[in-house]
């Protein structure tokens, strides 16, 4: 009985034991993480549309540059070759095989140095013939002058004396006429001495006229006779010429750069066999981007730096083609130019567009890459912050911008690289 009773007794108080509570985050966690998440998101889209989205970044990891008022230096920076200035083409002026080489590559000439002599047997035998043609034509020319100046002197004569016939007829005619008034000739006979005087008149005028035909034909013949030896002569020289031709001189004095032949070779009239550097000057060759090709122009001042000295330049040529966004301009020392020119040799060059004037300028960074120039991250007062600001980008150099609207001078902007900001339209800057 007292067991039995036991028994129940502990049962009982086992089963009125009271169960532990329930704390308040085990019952309503999911509820509160649920809220704090949507907090969250309404707290991202308030700050979304508030003011963007926002980056942190170190301060040493970016450069922050002022904004100024100052000179803008508007020129062009670029890489030119030294070039010679002036390349002679070396052209064969007559055909024929090289008999032999005098100068060779690299030969410093002066104009009408030896270069080389061809030979050719038949322009020999043809102006041969030219100097015989032009000696006989020569001696022609003096039988023919000889000629015409003894018929010259017989016409000469034979119009004196027809001049004279004439004078005497009149003489006679004025004569009769005087005898007939007194009495002492006749009508019949003054008719006589009229029609002979008449006749004779007549026949002298004739003869005079067909005097100066033949003076007239006899200057004619003598002017083609000239024309003709003329003629020759120019032949004979021109023959002579081609004949020196075959020795191939220097057209100008310069360096020869290259000379294209072998002993033996032929060689064909106009042939292009050498070429000549003229080496008193030189110019300078570069290429400048499409963009400055309406502000490049002839006579633009620039300038060379090498070894701290710095040497003046003038732009000489400009290539209007455009070839892969780039246009040629060629330069021209104006003064000094450095002692170490050699040709092939590069320079840095910077050709002036304009003169220096004040605008509200920044350094040049890469920035500029992502942005395009639209827009700039500027930085506020205090230094912590810089918020992304639109602005307009004029003139460029290759080491300043010029802006001309978004910034005022005082102010301060991010230059670096702006590839990790992603879309961020403000730093925080620690």
């Amino acid at each position: 009985m007292d067991n039995k009773d036991t028994f129940h007794e502990s049962r009982d108080s086992s089963m009125d034991k009271a169960l532990p509570k329930r704390s308040v985050w085990q019952k309503y966690k999911y509820y509160i993480l649920g809220g704090t998440a949507f907090i969250a998101f309404l707290v991202y889209v308030l700050l979304a549309v508030s003011g963007g989205r926002k980056l942190r970044v170190n301060s040493e990891r970016i450069v922050i540059a002022d904004v100024t008022e100052a000179p803008f230096l508007d020129y062009v920076d670029a890489e030119g070759i030294i070039q010679p200035i002036l390349t002679i083409k070396l052209n064969a002026l007559e055909s024929g095989m090289v008999q032999q080489i005098v100068a060779e590559e690299g030969t410093m000439l002066h104009q009408g140095d030896t270069i080389m002599t061809l030979q050719n047997p038949e322009l020999e035998r043809t102006i041969e013939e030219q100097q015989a043609e032009w000696e006989s034509q020569r001696i022609l020319y003096q039988e023919k002058r000889l000629e015409m100046e003894q018929k010259s002197l017989l016409l000469k004569q034979q119009t004196l004396q027809a001049e004279y016939e004439l004078s005497r007829l009149e003489k006679d005619y004025a004569l009769g006429m005087e005898e007939f008034n007194m009495g002492v000739k006749s009508k019949a006979q003054l008719d006589v001495q009229h029609e002979e005087y008449i006749y004779k008149t007549k026949n002298t005028a004739l003869q005079l006229e067909g005097l100066r035909h033949d003076s007239a034909a006899t200057i004619l013949r003598r002017e083609l006779m000239n024309n003709d030896l003329e003629r020759a002569r120019k032949n004979s020289t021109h023959a002579g010429k081609r004949m020196d031709n075959l020795v191939v001189r220097a057209p100008i004095s310069g360096q020869l750069s290259f000379l294209n032949v072998t002993l033996g070779q032929q060689v064909r009239q106009s042939e292009n066999i050498g070429e000549i550097k003229v080496m008193d000057n030189f110019k300078i060759r570069t290429q400048l981007s499409e963009y400055y090709i309406d502000r490049v122009m002839v006579g633009l001042p620039a300038s060379v730096t090498y070894q701290g000295e710095k040497y003046p330049l003038k732009v000489s040529k400009v290539v209007p083609e455009v070839r892969d966004r780039q246009f040629q301009v060629e330069l021209i020392f104006t003064e000094e130019k450095p002692d170490n020119v050699r040709i092939g040799k590069s320079y840095r060059i910077q050709v002036e567009l304009d003169q220096p004037d004040n605008a509200i300028i920044i350094p040049r960074g890469d920035f500029f890459q992502v942005t395009g120039g639209q827009w700039i991250y500027k930085v506020n007062s205090s230094g912590d912050k810089a918020i992304r600001t639109p602005i307009t980008v004029g003139r460029q150099n290759p080491v300043q911008y010029e802006i001309i609207g978004g910034l005022e001078p005082g102010e301060k902007v991010i230059t670096t690289g702006y590839a990790n900001f992603g879309d961020a339209d403000e730093l925080i800057i620690k």
